[in-house]
């Protein structure tokens, strides 16, 4: 009986491993141009549609339980979280903008910035809605301007919803970003 438990579970350790290499494989190829066409990271904050460049984009995870709060802050930083034996700093960008606080339910996620970007960071996310082909939106050129560095363009897809850039690296060099106490 337990020849078979193991089993079972090198079966499924291999199964998982094999899925993260097919997945790894297919972002690369996304954020690269490599597959059919280049892809963008599609998610949601507070109550905005967010397309984010593959190269910028790290790890994705639940909201980890052990998110400690930092007095004296900003109310839109949320404190520190271990990943992986490494403090990241979590912001909650819809706050940070001015809109309203991201709420953190089953469906909330952390998107760690690239570690290519040295910012050990991640931003409090709403929902993430998978890689997104860019050739199926449009630009929205009646779109205003942002004054924000880290806005970039603006889509629309097929359904007409409106879709922004978030630059990652621009955000992280925002001086006001960078500025997370009271």
């Amino acid at each position: 009986m337990s020849d078979m438990m193991i089993d079972e579970n090198t079966d499924s350790k291999q199964h998982l491993r094999e899925f993260q290499a097919r997945l790894s494989e297919r972002l690369n190829q996304a954020g690269t141009g490599a597959g059919p066409a280049a892809a963008k990271l599609g998610l949601v904050i507070g109550e905005d549609r967010w397309l984010v460049d593959l190269a910028e984009a790290g790890e994705i995870v639940p909201v980890p339980s052990n998110l400690s709060a930092v007095p004296l802050t900003k109310d839109w930083f949320k404190g520190l979280v271990n990943l992986r034996g490494t403090l990241f700093a979590v912001a909650d960008l819809s706050r940070f903008s001015g809109g309203d606080f991201t709420p953190m339910n089953k469906e909330s996620r952390l998107l760690a910035f690239a570690s290519r970007l040295n910012f050990n960071a991640a931003i409090l996310v709403s929902r993430m809605l998978g890689l997104r082909n860019l050739t199926a939106f449009k630009v929205d050129a009646s779109a205003p301007v942002s004054v924000l560095p880290w806005v970039g363009r603006q889509y629309l897809d097929a359904e007409g919803r409106s879709w922004r850039e978030l630059n990652l690296a621009l955000l992280a060099a925002d001086e006001r970003f960078l500025m997370v106490n009271r």
